[in-house]
């Protein structure tokens, strides 16, 4: 008999690679995967793309600040678990992996109404709240950095670092040179700010632009919604509102990265080995935890760090030509680093979860 997996987790892309680079290794394991999320988020986008079987239940989001949702947002959650839990009895399912986000708390807390065990990933130093609300329901919880075990249930968690997707490790810097119209006599600076953008530091690029387009070429992943029209055409600039067939290729061809410090996106960084610049997302808008990933990588000297607060276009440009300057001392660094091979360490957990589950073995093999 097969095993059984139900992926959930959304909200944001950050939420949904990690999935993503697991498929891999549960199809060849001969997982049955599905995945429960949100209606129309872009979790169900990104996994009809994968062509895992998928169904959306009522979520409603964890606010840190006031807004009149917060008294509509937890029936939302409470339909939401009773969805879940009618699927979860449907499927039965040997396990659940959640990576976290405000959608996958209604499906944790019907799995572990189930009995069914669910290993959680945490991405950043300290759970967010959605997490914070699914850590007592996990069997495993897997961490991103070894800092945050000092945040986390230590008698059920584990390091494991971020599954990162395969194929980004095998990109054509020339196919990405093609893609964006680049001759190849400059080096390249990419910029990525998540699915949604990260309006500021697009601001703060395009502005110092003119003088950048002096050294580099320019790859800006600004986000949906974020193009600008007077822009199209300059030559040494490509901007895209989002990739995914061809962002192995455009990995490979960067020679600097500048991006927030989404735990996903350092990690992928980091794997790649590029040299980068991080403006973590201020703790103004935040709960901070992209300022302490930021600066755990810039205390192992994989990174520069350049306060939102303190951006401008000059303080940019300065910062990606440090780097730039300095680019073979970040890359020795990175590969000095004992990052964890991801993918593995929580497929590792996944295992365990099913084979150490009483209830579940005695329900399926009748002991």
């Amino acid at each position: 008999m097969g095993k059984k997996i139900v992926l959930t987790g959304g909200g944001t892309a950050g939420h949904v690679t990690p999935h993503i680079a697991l498929l891999p290794s549960l199809r060849e394991a001969d997982f049955d995967i599905r995945y429960i999320g949100s209606y129309e988020g872009i979790e169900k986008t990104l996994m009809e793309q994968e062509g895992i079987a998928y169904d959306g239940v009522a979520t409603g989001k964890f606010r840190r600040y006031f807004d009149w949702k917060n008294f509509s947002d937890p029936f939302q959650v409470i339909k939401g678990y009773f969805e879940a839990k009618k699927l979860i009895k449907e499927y039965d399912p040997d396990v659940v992996f959640s990576k976290g986000g405000f959608v996958a708390v209604p499906v944790v807390w019907a799995a572990a109404g189930c009995h069914i065990p669910v290993v959680i990933h945490e991405s950043d130093m300290s759970p967010g709240l959605a997490n914070k609300l699914c850590i007592k329901k996990a069997y495993k919880i897997c961490a991103n950095f070894p800092e945050a075990l000092s945040n986390l249930p230590t008698d059920k968690s584990v390091v494991t670092g971020t599954p990162i997707r395969e194929e980004l490790l095998h990109g054509s810097r020339e196919a990405g040179l093609s893609f964006c119209g680049f001759a190849g006599d400059k080096p390249v600076l990419m910029m990525m700010g998540g699915s949604t953008g990260a309006k500021v530091v697009n601001s703060a690029l395009r502005e110092a632009l003119p003088r950048l387009l002096e050294t580099f070429d320019v790859i800006h992943l600004c986000g949906k919604g974020n193009l600008d029209s007077s822009l199209q055409g300059v030559r040494g600039y490509a901007q895209f509102e989002y990739i995914s067939d061809e962002l192995k290729d455009l990995f490979a061809a960067a020679d600097i990265m500048l991006s927030r410090a989404g735990a996903n996106s350092i990690c992928e960084i980091l794997a790649l080995k590029k040299p980068n610049v991080l403006v973590p997302l201020s703790a103004s808008v935040s709960r901070g935890d992209q300022i302490l990933n930021a600066e755990s990588f810039r205390k192992q000297g994989f990174s520069y760090v350049l306060p939102e607060e303190k951006m401008n276009a000059d303080s940019l440009i300065e910062a990606i030509r440090h780097v730039y300057d300095n680019r073979v001392d970040y890359v020795r660094s990175m590969e000095y680093s004992a990052f964890n091979d991801g993918i593995r360490s929580v497929m590792r957990e996944i295992d365990a979860a099913i084979r150490e589950n009483p209830k579940r073995n005695k329900k399926r093999f009748g002991v």
